[in-house]
């Protein structure tokens, strides 16, 4: 019986793996980044100006049926903006800081993409849900790797330790792909990043502040192609 069961097991995994089907490509990524800010009336915060990113890697769409897909990769992904906080808040020497942070990340995603049959000859569309997790490789403050603050006796901080070391975001996309070939496909579309993670590490631990949060948020265009 066991033997049945194991050899039931492998026609079964042989099967899956000859059905399935794999799709590697390229993508690149402009995208419109911001930070979602705040924080109680003791320390006010709130987002500020958005910037332009930039990323970009390779796609690894798994089938599981003819219009089913895990979608996952690897890219490398610029994200950030400014942000508004108060110093001396409540006081008569309140002032109001304006910062920008700029980051980039790895980043590796984990959606289901859902396609329909054609749209148009040639054209389907598709759409993705799930999340990603990503690590920071970089990042900078006001364009600078290395920060001053002059509330906390002009003590200089790395950039890079002002933020917490992973970030997790919710994934939603939308686009459409066109068959060029008998395995090349072109793909546009568009995607929103939701960030879920704080990533303040140094208003909290340095300054102690308390409940600031700051997450990213980004909006891009995704362009690429697979072969």
């Amino acid at each position: 019986m066991k033997k049945i069961v194991l050899l039931a097991a492998a026609l079964a995994a042989g099967t899956l793996t000859a059905s399935a089907q794999v799709e590697i490509g390229v993508k690149i990524s402009p995208s419109i980044t911001s930070l979602r800010a705040d924080g109680p009336s003791a320390n006010p915060f709130s987002g500020s100006d958005s910037k332009v990113g930039f990323g970009g890697g390779l796609i690894v769409d798994y089938f599981f049926g003819e219009n089913y897909a895990f979608g996952t990769g690897l890219f490398l992904t610029g994200k950030g903006g400014s942000y508004t906080y108060t110093e001396l808040a409540g006081t008569p020497l309140a002032t109001s800081i304006t910062q920008k942070l700029t980051t980039q990340y790895i980043e590796l995603p984990a959606t289901i993409k859902l396609f329909t049959n054609e749209v148009a000859p040639d054209v389907k569309l598709y759409f993705q849900l799930g999340a990603s997790v990503a690590v920071p490789i970089a990042a900078r403050i006001d364009g600078e790797k290395f920060f001053k603050d002059p509330f906390n006796g002009n003590k200089e901080t790395e950039a890079y330790s002002h933020v917490f070391p992973v970030d997790a975001n919710a994934l939603l996309g939308l686009g459409a792909e066109y068959q060029l070939g008998s395995r090349t496909k072109v793909l546009a579309g568009l995607s929103y990043h939701r960030g879920l993670i704080d990533l303040d590490r140094y208003f909290e631990k340095e300054r102690g502040f308390k409940d600031v949060n700051i997450r990213n948020n980004v909006f891009a265009l995704d362009l690429g192609m697979k072969f």
